[in-house]
């Protein structure tokens, strides 16, 4: 039996916005964000406006993901001991994270890592339980679902760096340890804490460029044509 033919035309719901153009000045805040987005670590202590946090969270839900799986979910850390707790673990693996890197693990221990005490809200994202469920796009690429993830949390970081507040990922903990601590169903697993607030300022550039840890590498090492070996020459 032959395989139906693909649809190409739009759905109709999509008529009403496929031609409705952004003003250059919209196209230009959303360069702007990407460029002055941050990793920040560094908060002014106080709570953000439960207006904002609702559409920062909602950012993050408009976010695409693979067979439309959506597979986020946040926890919200109102509790200053479950906060505390987070910090532990991320305390731990720092240390452990310095013992891995060698003789760069003094450097690293200098390093701000993380503001989960100073931050006005604190969130764990995760992947959903029960994914194995889901086949569309993650057959040969399960790990798809992580990248969904991700998109959902570079939305909310453009989205509240556009809004004047700052946001931190922070990776170094325990997955096991932190599902365990915040009751995460067998299957789910936590994959980011989550740090926004207001700060004083913006870096100029990435904390770990100024701090000189690493710096950003070339474009035109990151794109090929047809093949790996082949560059691309992009400026």
């Amino acid at each position: 039996m032959a395989a139906p033919a693909a649809h190409s035309a739009l759905p109709a719901t999509c008529e009403a916005t496929v031609t409705d153009p952004f003003s250059q000045g919209d196209i230009d805040a959303v360069y702007r964000a990407i460029a002055a987005r941050r990793d920040v670590r560094h908060f002014v202590p106080g709570a953000i406006d439960e207006a904002l946090f609702a559409r920062l969270v909602n950012a993050a839900h408009l976010a695409p993901s693979v067979g439309m799986m959506q597979p986020w979910r946040f926890i919200r850390i109102r509790s200053d001991a479950v906060r505390e707790a987070i910090v532990q673990l991320v305390d731990e693996e720092r240390l452990a994270t310095a013992a891995a890197l060698g003789e760069r693990g003094a450097e690293f221990m200098r390093l701000k890592v993380e503001g989960i005490r100073e931050c006005g809200e604190l969130l764990v994202a995760a992947l959903m339980d029960r994914r194995e469920e889901y086949v569309f796009g993650r057959r040969t690429l399960p790990e798809m679902d992580l990248a969904s993830v991700a998109c959902a949390l570079q939305n909310m970081w453009l989205a509240s760096r556009a809004e004047g507040g700052g946001m931190g990922w922070v990776s170094l903990f325990d997955p096991d340890k932190l599902a365990a601590l915040l009751s995460i169903p067998a299957g789910g697993k936590p994959v980011a804490v989550v740090c926004i607030g207001h700060v004083a300022q913006f870096y100029p550039m990435p904390m770990l460029e100024m701090e000189g840890w690493a710096s950003r590498r070339k474009l035109d090492d990151m794109v090929c044509v047809d093949r790996w070996d082949r560059k691309a020459n992009v400026e």
